[in-house]
């Protein structure tokens, strides 16, 4: 009898220590159930869970069909008791009239001392897009009359400085041109270094600031990430600054030769943003595997220029 005692006081003991150690939940939600066509689509996640707590931001683009992600806004967090609720919001839109279904979501956590990342998932929110309704029966109205716009002077004194400044700068470019043909010899221009070089020499310079060592975490997380979304712009032309990380990292997938380092730089930004949104503070090894990051993704998606100044050799000795 004291032995079934004890073991089932050690087993009551071992669960509610795995309960309030790894104790974390999510739940998603719209504000409303029905909407119009246009109408904004408020849908949030709540994370509730541990104070220390790493939680990845949830990636949605995969799993919203039916509706377009019009926003996706930087989390809120709210600390009290040792607890920690954390709430992502995003702004959808609906343009077909149907019943709309998100399905549960996974949102990927991380204990402080453990290595492997466990997730939990929310709930399936269910909402009803509709269109406008018109009444059948009503009398056909006329159109109305074009409204007269009363005419602005503000704007019209602004088309004339643009006008006066077009002209100038015409006039400027034809001087330049008619001294450059009497022979005044052209300034050379240095060639731009490839976005690849660019990358690697600001995060060289970045290392030898030491930002996180000497306590400045944020700004660190802030100088890398900026880095690495620049280097993006550059090779492959896309507006990474502009972009929250899940439509980013959606849109490099897209791109050609991003393959290699997709995965990567997810996890790259979704670390940085809980540095920066978050108020999480990495240790040190994690600081430093970001930088170790960051190179790897220049140095993997980089163009190979060998291959294409070979390339056209082998077309001019052709011709």
């Amino acid at each position: 009898m004291v032995r079934r005692i004890c073991l089932a006081v050690l087993l009551v003991s071992a669960l509610v220590s795995t309960a309030f150690s790894q104790w974390i939940t999510a739940k998603a939600f719209t504000d409303k159930t029905e909407y119009q066509v246009g109408d904004y689509i408020h849908y949030s996640i709540q994370v509730d869970c541990n104070k220390g707590t790493a939680v990845h931001p949830p990636f949605i683009t995969d799993s919203v069909k039916s509706v377009s992600i019009i926003q996706t806004e930087k989390p809120v967090m709210v600390e009290k008791n040792g607890k920690a609720t954390i709430t992502y919001n995003f702004i959808l839109a609906g343009y077909d009239s149907a019943g709309v279904t998100i399905p549960s979501i996974p949102v990927f956590y991380q204990i402080l001392g453990k290595k492997a990342p466990d997730s939990v998932v929310t709930n399936a929110v269910s909402f009803t897009v509709s269109t406008l309704k018109v009444n059948l029966q009503g009398n056909i109205k006329d159109v109305k009359r074009p409204l007269k716009i009363p005419l602005n002077w503000l704007w019209i004194a602004l088309w004339v400085f643009l006008a006066l400044l077009i002209a100038g700068l015409i006039f400027y470019l034809y001087r330049r041109h008619k001294l450059g043909a009497t022979g005044t010899k052209p300034v050379s221009k240095v060639p731009a270094l490839p976005p690849d070089a660019v990358a690697l020499n600001a995060l060289q310079e970045l290392e030898k600031k030491q930002l996180w060592q000497n306590g400045q975490i944020k700004e660190y997380h802030s100088a890398i990430t900026e880095i690495i979304r620049r280097y993006f712009e550059g090779r492959f032309s896309m507006p990474a600054m502009e972009l929250p990380t899940s439509e980013a990292v959606d849109l490099l997938r897209k791109q050609r030769g991003s393959e290699p380092v997709v995965e990567t730089t997810y996890n790259f930004l979704s670390n940085a943003d809980l540095v920066k949104f978050a108020k999480y503070t990495p240790l040190g090894p994690v600081n430093e595997e970001m930088m170790q990051q960051a190179y790897q993704i220049v140095n993997k998606s980089r163009q190979n220029r060998d291959t294409e100044e070979e390339k056209q050799a082998a077309t001019s000795d052709v011709q």
